[in-house]
């Protein structure tokens, strides 16, 4: 699906100033600890999707955040939030969990794909832009795409059309693709003092 070219909204230097306020500690790096076990749901989108998953050409890469790059990512969180109808696995597929390319609908995963997908045929590196899996405010599992820039890391989400800072946003981070493979993951310690829900995991 084509989404980006459906939006027409820009954000300035202004707005990119707020999101990361004054301080450069607030923009830290997720830390991670080493590999982790994928999600299935990926492994199986992995099988149907082998080109989409593989040792990266340009591994561990960052994308340079200027005006421009802020506006395209605000444009395609937009786009595809308002593009795809949200709707469960079960509703879609008959099964509790399945990660794929939404067709019109679509799950958390499904929008974060999707976003994944746009970037990447825009020209952005692959390496930079990782599906991430966490906790949500009421403890429940949640994906995001996380998108690693030279001005820290920022998660587009299918709940809200607003970027942050992946330590600004409520989450529990578990894991994340790696930086290096498209196929492999990555254990996340999220050590910020964030209670999602009844679960500290």
């Amino acid at each position: 699906m084509q989404m980006i070219a459906t939006l027409t909204k820009y954000f300035t230097a202004a707005t990119l100033a707020v999101v990361l306020g004054t301080s450069f500690a607030a923009a830290a790096p997720m830390r991670v600890t080493g590999p982790s076990a994928p999600p299935l749901g990926h492994v199986q989108f992995c099988a149907a999707h082998p080109d989409d998953c593989g040792v990266y050409d340009k591994p561990n890469q960052m994308v340079r955040l200027t005006d421009a790059v802020w506006a395209r990512l605000n444009q395609l969180n937009e786009a595809v939030n308002a593009a795809v109808l949200p709707a469960t696995d079960l509703q879609i597929y008959g099964v509790l969990e399945r990660w794929d390319y939404p067709k019109f609908v679509g799950d958390c995963e499904d929008y974060a794909l999707e976003k994944r997908r746009e970037l990447i045929a825009a020209g952005w590196p692959a390496s930079a832009l990782l599906m991430t899996v966490v906790k949500d405010e009421a403890g429940d599992g949640h994906a995001v795409l996380t998108v690693r820039t030279d001005r820290g890391e920022f998660i587009l989400d299918n709940k809200t059309d607003a970027i942050e800072l992946w330590s600004h946003t409520p989450y529990r981070y578990l894991k994340r693709q790696s930086t290096r493979d498209a196929a492999a993951w990555d254990q996340i310690e999220d050590g910020r003092d964030v209670l999602v829900g009844s679960t500290r995991n």
